[in-house]
């Protein structure tokens, strides 16, 4: 008698765990054909489907990152509701002809809680060859502070140099800071924090695993990559440290990428997004004085930081905000593409309406099931008239948006559920349209160098081909 009891005790909880889970489903989950199909799994499978729900249904990446904000552990967030807009200074005007952008301009404003500033000038930096001089130089120049932020910093050859310009820096003066990512370092033995901490170079790891404290964590990493140098110059784009980025010419080897120096006012915005990371890590608030920049260019820009700690998926609304105003013509190159549903509604909206879409991707990924997780979407672009090129090797990990002859859109985010949900990035908008032309004419040369994709070719993908990618699809939102 005593274990029927006991038996219909423990079946009552698990019902009552399962109506409570379904609860939880009816009231948090945004999608309502999710929700129901999380309602039916908890009800249907007492025990099992309330355990799946909490392990799989629940976005712990946001809950995470939403804690340690309430907790007041950094990484500030824009207040959304104190209808505060900007950082104080008045966004800058376009020329009269782009006033279609106004709609736009509205959405940043409000999503980034930061104002558009002009007088900027950009240098566009082709691969590591290129990049990595000038960031040597910069910090050769430096006379106050040098903040560099990596997800990967490699010790190889390239590092090394970084590793010898940051500590000659300190050793004159210099106030110096690295971040770097913790998951990110471990791409290359020996890891480059014992080389600076030998070097006494002050470096802190973001999120560093342990099983106290912050706990282990494969999201939530760190992708930004930024170098601001006496507040008056900065670097940012797609480009990690390391030999990979040195590419040979006339060969296949090394990692194609897109970085870019800057100067003007926005380094003002840059040096910002690197001191909430490092106070977010160190509890050391940084002390780096920032001259006023003068005014060195033409370029508007905003600095657009984003990641799991907000409200709302920041980068995946301005995404669809700009290519809702596109007009002539969208460019997109990325080494990593797998777009949720409202990316691809947004993309085929554009072409619909007349713009041509351009979507460069390279032939052959470096990770294998991203590829074929993104190859499972192709069809539903090229049905709608979105043109897709593959690249051939070498792997280009570049990240570039062009609207029209104005609009650029660079930094450290891929179109894909990792970039746009689960890690920190920082990326710059820009207005100028010297310098969207500059880059429509790269993105030229990268497209005439590749070969268009049909849809015949993706419709005619082997039976096992098909199934393979469409399993990849199945963990989109984890990749």
């Amino acid at each position: 008698m005593a274990y029927t009891w006991l038996e219909d005790f423990f079946w009552l909880l698990l019902m009552g765990y399962g109506v409570l889970t379904a609860l939880h489903a009816l009231l948090y989950k945004r999608d309502p054909r999710a929700a129901l199909g999380w309602i039916v799994t908890a009800l249907a499978l007492p025990g099992v489907g309330p355990l799946l729900y909490w392990l799989l249904g629940v976005n712990r990446i946001r809950m995470r990152g939403r804690g340690w904000q309430e907790g007041g552990q950094g990484l500030p967030m824009r207040d959304t509701a104190s209808g505060k807009r900007g950082d104080g200074v008045v966004s800058a005007g376009l020329p009269p002809y782009h006033e279609w952008y106004a709609p736009y301009l509205s959405l940043a404003e409000a999503v980034t809680r930061r104002s558009l500033l002009g007088g900027n000038k950009v240098d566009i930096l082709v691969n590591g060859n290129t990049a990595f001089p000038a960031m040597l130089q910069a910090i050769d120049d430096a006379r106050d502070h040098v903040y560099l932020s990596s997800y990967i910093f490699e010790s190889n050859t390239t590092g090394l140099q970084f590793v010898e310009k940051l500590t000659l820096a300190r050793q004159r003066g210099v106030e110096v800071r690295v971040l770097i990512d913790a998951l990110g370092e471990y791409y290359s033995f020996p890891r480059i924090s014992r080389l600076l901490e030998r070097s006494k170079v002050p470096v802190a790891k973001f999120l560093p695993f342990s099983l106290g404290g912050r706990g282990l964590h494969f999201n939530l990493r760190n992708h930004r990559k930024l170098l601001v140098v006496d507040g008056r110059v900065g670097f940012t784009g797609g480009m990690n440290i390391g030999d990979r980025h040195l590419v040979p010419e006339q060969s296949d080897g090394g990692v194609k990428d897109l970085h870019f120096r800057i100067e003007g006012p926005i380094v003002g915005q840059m040096q910002d997004a690197f001191c909430e990371d490092w106070e977010f890590v160190t509890k050391e608030r940084l002390s780096g004085r920032m001259e006023p920049p003068a005014s060195k260019g033409s370029a508007l820009c905003r600095g657009i930081s984003a990641g799991p700690n907000e409200d709302f998926e920041k980068l995946h609304w301005l995404l669809t905000g700009v290519l809702a105003v596109a007009r002539e013509r969208v460019c997109i190159m990325t080494p990593y593409f797998i777009p949720d549903r409202g990316l691809v509604t947004a993309l085929n909206s554009a072409a619909l309406r007349g713009v041509k879409v351009d979507l460069l991707l390279p032939e052959r990924n470096n990770l294998p099931l991203v590829q074929w997780a993104s190859r499972a979407y192709l069809w539903e672009l090229l049905q709608y008239g979105v043109r897709i090129y593959l690249q051939p090797p070498p792997f280009d990990h570049s990240k570039l948006l062009l609207v029209d002859d104005l609009y650029t859109l660079i930094g450290s985010a891929n179109l894909d559920p990792r970039s746009l949900r689960l890690n920190f990035e920082f990326n710059l908008e820009i207005y100028d349209a010297d310098l969207n032309a500059r880059l429509a004419d790269h993105f030229e040369i990268c497209r005439g160098a590749a070969r268009p994709l049909t849809l015949a070719e993706v419709d005619g993908r082997s039976l096992p081909a098909k199934m393979r990618d469409a399993t990849a699809k199945l963990l989109s939102p984890y990749l």
